[in-house]
C-alpha cells in the first residue's frame, strides 16, 4: 500500500471525533441538502389529487369496477375524475352516491394530510353536464328577475349545485343568496 492509499484510507475511518469542527461544519454544510422552501399551493394540490387517485382506485378495485382517473388542479381546488362505462352506481340519484364518495374522499386527504380538503370528485362527466344544465337554469332566472324585478327561489340544490348557480347569478351582474336548512337549503335570486 502507497503512502496516498494509506492517507486516503485514514482519512475514510476517521471518526467524527477526529474532525476539527471547522470540518464538520464545512461537511454538512456541502453534505446538507438545499433547504427546500414550503411546496407551493399547485403541489399541495397535486398531492391532494395523487391521495384521492389512490384511495380511489383501492375503491374501484373492491367494487370490481372498471374506470379511469383523471386529475388535475382546477382554481384552487383538487380535482379527480372517474371515467369509464356503467358507472352509474358511483353517481346514484340525483348525484346523492357521487356527493358522499366525494366526502369520503376529502376524508381520506385529511387523514393523509391533516388539511382540509375542498377536492372536487366527478364520475362520468355527471357534474360536468349538471354545470351546463345549472348555468342555463341561472341565466334563465336572472332575465326572469331582471324583468320583473322580483326575486325568484329555485328548488332546493347541493352546495355544489348553489355554488355553480351563485357563480352564474354573479357573472350576469345580480346577486343571490343561499336560505333554508339542508338537505333543503335553496337560492334566491335578487334584483338589483
Amino acid at each position: 500500500m502507497t503512502d496516498q492509499d494509506q492517507a486516503v484510507s485514514d482519512e475514510d475511518l476517521a471518526t467524527p471525533q477526529d474532525e476539527s469542527p471547522e470540518h464538520d461544519q464545512h461537511d454538512q454544510h456541502d453534505d446538507a441538502e438545499p433547504a427546500r422552501d414550503k411546496p407551493s399551493r399547485r403541489e399541495l394540490l397535486e398531492n391532494e389529487g395523487d391521495i384521492a387517485a389512490d384511495y380511489l382506485e383501492e375503491l374501484l378495485d373492491i367494487a370490481d369496477l372498471d374506470g379511469d382517473l383523471d386529475m388535475d388542479v382546477d382554481g384552487d381546488r383538487a380535482s379527480v375524475s372517474v371515467v369509464g362505462a356503467d358507472l352509474q352506481q358511483l353517481v346514484g340519484r340525483n348525484g346523492e352516491v357521487l356527493e358522499a364518495l366525494q366526502e369520503l374522499t376529502r376524508l381520506a386527504v385529511y387523514r393523509e394530510t391533516g388539511e382540509r380538503s375542498r377536492l372536487m370528485l366527478d364520475v362520468s362527466g355527471y357534474r360536468a353536464e349538471k354545470r351546463e344544465e345549472l348555468e342555463k337554469l341561472a341565466a334563465q332566472t336572472v332575465a326572469t328577475v331582471k324583468e320583473s324585478g322580483e326575486s325568484a327561489s329555485l328548488d332546493p340544490m347541493s352546495p355544489f349545485e348553489r355554488k355553480v348557480v351563485h357563480d352564474a347569478v354573479a357573472a350576469a351582474g345580480l346577486t343571490s343568496e343561499s336560505e333554508g336548512v339542508e338537505p333543503r337549503r335553496y337560492v334566491v335570486v335578487l334584483p338589483n
